[in-house]
């Protein structure tokens, strides 16, 4: 029901930005969270950063605390996803999701199971 594309990707130096955008189909509803994950060459895919679609609360993975912004343009329906002081180790396919519960079920945001769509990923590569 819910088709996302990914841009903004790109090949950045250590200690630089790269802005990230989703754009999803149709309206997101109050009770959606949109959600950014990432997966590193050899690694499994893990969370980075949701949002609550309704009041804008977000939810940080730990490893990029202080250095991403997650926002959204409700108008646009599009989440945003702003990286800065960038590390090699922040090299991977970044994909967003959008979730039908997480705006109601908060504390699940990190959890991959409640994303019901996903987009095709877009790959970030920062070299030091």
């Amino acid at each position: 029901q819910v088709q996302l594309v990914e841009s903004g990707g790109g090949l950045v130096q250590a200690g630089g930005s790269l802005r990230l955008s989703c754009a999803a189909s149709g309206r997101i509803s109050n009770s959606y969270g949109m959600g950014w994950f990432r997966q590193a060459p050899g690694k499994e895919r893990v969370f980075v950063a949701a949002i609550r679609w309704s009041n804008g609360d977000t939810y940080y993975a730990d490893s990029v605390k202080g250095r991403f912004a997650i926002s959204r343009d409700n108008a646009k329906n599009t989440v945003f996803l702003q990286m800065n002081s960038l590390k090699a180790e922040d090299t991977a396919v970044y994909f967003c999701a959008v979730s039908s519960r997480v705006g109601v079920l908060w504390d699940f945001a990190p959890r991959q199971g409640v994303y019901d769509y996903w987009g095709l990923g877009t790959q970030v590569a920062v070299s030091s």
